[in-house]
């Protein structure tokens, strides 16, 4: 498994996931805008990450070196999704309000794109160091 071979892909492997996942909740909502009695569901991506990666609230440091940290990345997510405590109910009790959801579409889009170009500068990273940057063809 390559998240044993480098942490930094693991998590941003989790990092793409979990952006997956808010963005299927966010749709879910976009999509039930005019279901009566549709409760908006939410997800906090940072804390799922947290989660995810097993580092609490504050990343652990591994042995006595000060510049050692455990990341603990895995493919299996498990973020909680629940009823947005921030909805406002409208006369049917729909929650959803579709203008938020766009936004908040739009930026765990680009929070998406921004974490596949740092994999695949790291990928790069990767490649160079194997062929170029080992000193060896």
């Amino acid at each position: 498994m390559i998240d044993g071979f480098d942490p930094v892909i693991g998590a941003l492997n989790t990092s793409l996931n979990l952006r997956l996942a808010n963005q299927n909740v966010i749709s879910g909502n976009v999509a039930n805008a005019d279901t009566p009695g549709f409760k908006a569901k939410t997800m906090e991506f940072e804390h799922a990450l947290r989660d995810a990666l097993n580092v609490g609230d504050r990343l652990q440091l591994e042995g006595d070196a000060p510049g050692h940290i455990i990341h603990h990345a895995t493919d299996a997510i498990d973020p909680e999704i629940y009823d947005d405590p921030n909805g406002i109910e409208s006369l049917d009790g729909n929650t959803v309000n579709r203008a938020s959801e766009m936004a908040k579409m739009a930026e765990n889009q680009i929070l998406y794109d921004a974490s596949v170009e740092m994999m695949k500068k790291k990928i790069a990273m990767l490649k160079y160091a194997i062929t170029e940057g080992g000193g060896g063809r």
